[in-house]
């Protein structure tokens, strides 16, 4: 497999809608993190962020495209990154890092010509922030990976799948009820652990004769670090969603208007699919 990866693309065919590697082109560059935050260093490299050319649109409208061309690669721990055999054409560069929230475009066009051998200066992703990270559940991965993953029903369990991606055992969503019975969740912020503690995805509760209903989750915290009055950011980073509305309630969870709703969003349905990610979304609230 990896030698056929490495001879592609091939030189043998002989329509003209193929072009051969020395008729496409190719970028490197370098991805670097802004952020002082992270350490009296304001500046980190990228590491292993996922770098790609795709057709020009808004930041992540490469998720949802379908009819062009698009080329990735990986960057290395140094966040230096080559994107090769571009089919010459008009593109956005996006990128995403792991364990850095939100999604990067370059706010320029690229233009790929044959045989073209760009390199650019360091791009700089400045990813949104108001200030110190207070507490956070998960990794910003763009995955649900690292949460509780349950074990499959027996009579359903595939041994492929026993030990590594586990995601991909087939009714795992049934089982938050079995790992909830009486009422949903509750994350305690400083006690809890998101790898034990945390379902991996929200879903709906089976009350019977065909009827499913929403379930509330509570996330429970302290803000004793923080010393002066103000305004605070809640930031949701959602990995997936099918045909679902997100809605946010603070201190009270009988008032009528919550203070944020996502609206509905989501149609990838990576869950009954066995995924454990689907179309990123970020919310702001």
């Amino acid at each position: 497999m990896l030698e056929e990866v490495k001879s592609w693309p091939y030189n043998f065919t002989e329509s003209r809608e193929f072009l051969s590697s020395d008729q496409r082109g190719s970028l490197s560059s370098r991805l670097l993190i802004y952020d002082q935050y992270i350490s009296h260093q304001p500046l980190h490299s990228a590491r292993f962020a996922y770098v790609g050319l795709a057709p020009p649109g808004e930041v992540g409208s490469w998720q949802r495209e379908s009819k062009g061309y698009q080329f990735w690669t990986q960057a290395d721990n140094k966040g230096h990154f080559i994107i090769k055999n571009v089919l010459p054409g008009n593109y956005s560069l996006y990128a995403s890092v792991p364990g850095i929230i939100g999604d990067y475009k370059y706010e320029a066009g690229i233009t790929i010509e044959q045989g073209s051998k760009i390199q650019m200066p360091d791009f700089i992703y400045e990813p949104p922030r108001n200030g110190p990270t207070l507490w956070e559940i998960g990794i910003p991965d763009r995955t649900a990976a690292e949460f509780y993953i349950p074990d499959p029903y027996p009579t359903l369990s595939n041994k492929l799948y026993i030990v590594s991606e586990r995601f991909r055992q087939y009714g795992l969503w049934a089982r938050y009820e079995d790992r909830y019975p009486d009422s949903d969740l509750v994350y305690k912020v400083g006690v809890h652990n998101y790898s034990n503690d945390w379902f991996y995805a929200q879903v709906t509760r089976d009350i019977g004769n065909g009827t499913y209903v929403g379930t509330t989750w509570q996330i429970q915290f302290e803000l004793e670090s923080a010393t002066h009055p103000g305004n605070f950011t809640l930031r949701l980073a959602l990995a997936s969603g099918s045909y679902s509305k997100l809605l946010v309630r603070i201190n009270n969870l009988n008032t009528k208007q919550p203070h944020f709703s996502t609206g509905r969003i989501g149609v990838d349905n990576a869950i009954a699919r066995h995924g454990i990610h689907g179309l990123y979304s970020l919310f702001s609230v």
